[in-house]
């Protein structure tokens, strides 16, 4: 039977960053998920990397602190999946007073004052410009940083450098529960694809199942302590670029929630998010009628051109597992996070992750793994605030100096398509492209920028299995594309069967 230090459960931002640090750490570590890496709540996100200035109205200022920082520790060690963003808070009279805002702000700036994003400050919308695409009587507001990342490929480079440190990462394979045994954890794994089970012997779990942590807990006979655990469901909807800039809209909204405009893949613009408690299974969640017409009056009553449902072009949805004692309202849910170990003979741990949000994943890790160091006296000292992450290690951190040596390197790939997968792979591009001498050598063009080449690459060094692994987590490349890139692409992958990846 395998042996493992840790059984990380859970494949989703938290569990690969568990994962990452437990096996930098020098302990042997197993990751596994039922479906596709980052396939739910964390590649549904609103995809940004930010201290969560609303949450100041409910004196979380520990959460805004640490997420202010930890933005610091993304810019620098995945530049090119991070980067950063301006915001604009247009003033609407009978919201927030001016004064209010000032103050929030200033608070924000003060909590970040390590940080190297320029300071907020009031603009006139007009004046400055960032009026583009607002009704004209909105002529004041704020501008502020924060950042945007590409979620889903955040979880796959931690799963990455998880598999490089020695772990085991094993997607679409299913935890169906343990029991405690006198030499640790006797789990059973099913392979969700082939159906067939093995069984695992693990001297910890670390439960980062998020909102099927409590599927988890009953399936090894336990219950969580003292904890409530709400599920939240978020969606957010794509539609075609709504105005002109590379810069962010933060819209306050009648209701005291906010909804964000964000600049999306050059020609797109992601609207959300929502807040919708849900009591039914979170598998399979998708956005309602409700939440579509939530979200575009949302912004219709700020933008000058509205925004039909019919123009929208893609959707996605996820649910929060968020804790509270006794908040009814999902908005004034914590989205911070608590560790809970259970030990029920005090040698084998069974860690439960409850909440957390995509900024502070990396903190949440390396207090888990503080957490379980009485369990592993072999472990190392907390390491990753400085490791870079894989594609992450830019000299300088200068992406665009990453991008100019790529182009004269391909000078006969198309900028735009080079630019992408930059943002993709970071100082990995070489390995994608290899010796490619022409458009010729990445071979099959399936559209809209994805090649045979990447394709290969993702499947041998990536996980991905299915066109939707590729084509909506991977990449972006099945959004604006022709209805055929499915077809082209499910052909070749059931021609074509991929090599062992890394963590095999």
């Amino acid at each position: 039977m395998t042996e493992t230090d840790l059984l990380v459960i859970g494949g989703g931002i938290n569990g690969v960053g568990i994962a990452r640090d437990a096996a930098g750490r020098g302990l042997h570590v197993t990751l596994c998920d039922k479906g596709d890496l980052g396939g739910a709540t964390s590649s549904a996100t609103s995809k940004l990397i930010h201290g969560g200035l609303r949450y100041l109205e409910y004196y979380e200022f520990r959460l805004v602190r640490e997420a202010l920082a930890e933005r610091e520790v993304l810019l620098r060690n995945s530049a090119h999946l991070t980067r950063p963003m301006r915001f604009i808070m247009p003033h609407a009279s009978g919201l927030r007073p001016m004064w209010m805002i000032r103050i929030g702000l200033f608070l924000y700036d003060y909590l970040g004052r390590r940080r190297s994003l320029p300071d907020s400050k009031a603009v006139s919308l007009e004046e400055s410009g960032y009026g583009a695409g607002l009704k004209p009587d909105l002529r004041r507001g704020f501008i502020y940083s924060d950042c945007w990342t590409d979620d889903a490929r955040l979880v796959v480079a931690n799963a990455r450098a998880a598999a490089e440190l020695g772990a085991r990462v094993l997607p679409r394979t299913r935890f169906d529960g343990a029991s405690l045994e006198d030499d640790g954890w006797k789990v059973t794994l099913t392979d969700t694809t082939t159906g067939r089970s093995s069984q695992i012997r693990a001297k910890g779990l670390a439960n980062a199942a998020g909102p099927w942590v409590d599927r988890v807990l009953g399936s090894v006979g336990q219950a969580a302590q003292n904890k409530q655990i709400h599920l939240v469901k978020g969606s957010h909807i794509v539609v075609p670029k709504l105005y002109e800039g590379d810069h962010a809209l933060i819209l306050q909204n009648k209701d005291k929630r906010v909804v964000f405009i964000i600049p999306y893949e050059g020609e797109y613009s992601v609207i959300g998010t929502t807040d919708v408690p849900i009591e039914t299974s979170p598998d399979g969640v998708s956005i309602s009628d409700s939440e579509v017409e939530y979200l575009c009056d949302g912004v219709n009553r700020y933008l000058a051109t509205a925004v039909d449902p019919s123009e929208i072009v893609w959707t996605f949805s996820g649910v929060r597992p968020l804790f509270d004692e006794g908040e009814a309202d999902p908005s004034k849910m914590s989205r911070d996070y608590e560790l809970e170990v259970q030990a029920p003979d005090a040698r084998y741990p069974l860690l439960n992750v409850y909440g957390g949000k995509l900024t502070t994943y990396r903190r949440l890790a390396e207090h888990a793994m503080g957490k379980l160091e009485d369990f592993y006296p072999q472990m190392t000292s907390p390491w990753t605030h400085d490791a870079p992450l894989p594609g992450g290690d830019l000299s300088g951190g200068d992406f665009h100096a990453l991008l100019a040596s790529l182009q004269k390197t391909y000078d006969f790939i198309p900028e735009p398509y080079l630019r992408r997968l930059a943002h993709r792979h970071g100082s990995r591009c070489a390995d994608v492209l290899d010796e490619a001498r022409g458009l010729d050598d990445l071979g099959i063009h399936f559209g809209n920028g994805l090649y045979a080449r990447e394709v290969d690459y993702l499947r041998e060094h990536e996980w991905a299995q299915t066109t939707e692994d590729i084509l909506w987590r991977r990449t972006k490349c099945g959004l604006g594309a022709d209805p055929g890139i499915d077809d082209r692409l499910e052909e070749y992958l059931a021609a074509d069967l991929p090599k062992d990846i890394v963590a095999e």
